[in-house]
């Protein structure tokens, strides 16, 4: 293993000089720091990631909690670009990930994160944030961001889901519906919280009201949930005209029933979903649904983590809101006033 002390003797100069070189002090020329620099990678010179931690007090390392409740992993479409641009961003400054291990543990979250000396940790996912271990990881001095939750001892950073649910029921009022139907996620998560309140308060804007029958519940990503709700909203006496679904992977288990039915989409019963998956752009016909800036989100993750790391005296707890987009597809068929239900 080449050391300081080879360098040195490659160069002529002492090894303090090559340690200043190496992690460019300002007392060293520049042409001697770049031919102490080129001599190292020649030489194969990698530093010692233990002499780095005491000398920093940094790793470099940052954990990463995610734990799917719907067993999807890193194959869960919106999570894998969240966690893949989360990785890029923190890689490109100077960062390692690391997954804090969910299964067969001895250790709590945050012991673990203790004894792997993560600079800061970034909450993904996790099925019960009132978990007392998400709680103590949560409350601990340990800098933390979490994606989709609020907390207040931390920064998060989540879609714009009052605004996305805003502009995806407009879009289906400006078609002519008026008997919509709105199958949520669970009632816990901050991201149903937004969209349910923000459902009703356009409805209410445009002065519809929304029957009780109208509005179900069903985990995320669970189509055979979303199937059984929407059998129940075809058996009402005046069934929606359009529903809206937590995701677009639920959304299939609906659109199924309505074919089994008998019905068409958006002939008969217009659907419409939230995430803005390739696979939505890939059914026919297209989905309606909302795009979530899945990238952005993970770098903007990557970036507070790290500003809260490297700069704590000036960081604040910020609640980061990242835009999405409408996608209109053919999911949601126009009404003529002839067909427009009062």
């Amino acid at each position: 293993m080449v050391s300081l002390k080879d360098i040195a003797e490659a160069c002529g100069v002492s090894t303090a000089t090559v340690s200043k070189a190496l992690n460019d002090q300002k007392d060293i020329g520049e042409g001697t720091k770049i031919r102490i620099r080129n001599t190292a990678a020649r030489m194969g010179y990698f530093p010692n990631s233990a002499a780095r931690v005491l000398k920093t007090k940094r790793s470099y390392n940052l954990g990463v909690l995610f734990q799917d409740e719907a067993s999807l992993g890193l194959t869960h479409e919106y999570f894998s670009v969240v966690l893949n641009s989360f990785k890029m961003q923190a890689e490109s400054l100077g960062y390692d990930i690391s997954f804090i291990n969910t299964e067969n543990r001895s250790m709590s979250y945050y012991e673990h994160c203790r004894y792997r000396s993560f600079d800061g940790v970034v909450i993904v996912c996790v099925d019960d944030y009132r978990d007392p271990e998400v709680l103590e990881l949560l409350e601990s001095s340990i800098p933390v961001v979490t994606i989709d939750y609020i907390h207040h001892n931390c920064t998060s950073v989540s879609s714009n889901n009052v605004k996305g649910m805003q502009d995806l029921v407009s879009y289906i009022y400006k078609m002519g519906h008026r008997r919509i139907a709105y199958i949520h996620g669970e009632d816990f998560s901050y991201v149903t919280k937004d969209r349910l309140a923000s459902f009703y308060r356009t409805m209410e804007s445009f002065g519809l009201e929304v029957p009780d029958s109208y509005v179900g519940s069903a985990k995320y990503l669970k189509t055979k949930e979303a199937a059984l709700i929407t059998r129940k909203l075809l058996e009402l006496k005046n069934p929606p005209t359009c529903i809206i679904y937590p995701d677009d992977t639920s959304l299939i288990g609906g659109r199924n029933v309505i074919y089994e039915a008998g019905l068409s989409v958006p002939g008969d019963v217009s659907v419409a979903g939230y995430d803005g998956s390739v696979m939505s752009q890939l059914l026919h016909p297209k989905l309606t649904t909302v795009s979530q800036n899945a990238d952005k989100i993970g770098r903007e993750a990557a970036a507070c983590l790290i500003r809260a790391i490297e700069k704590p005296k000036t960081t604040l707890i910020e609640r980061v809101v990242i835009e999405g987009s409408l996608i209109p597809g053919q999911s949601v068929g126009e009404l003529s006033d002839e067909k427009h239900p009062n």
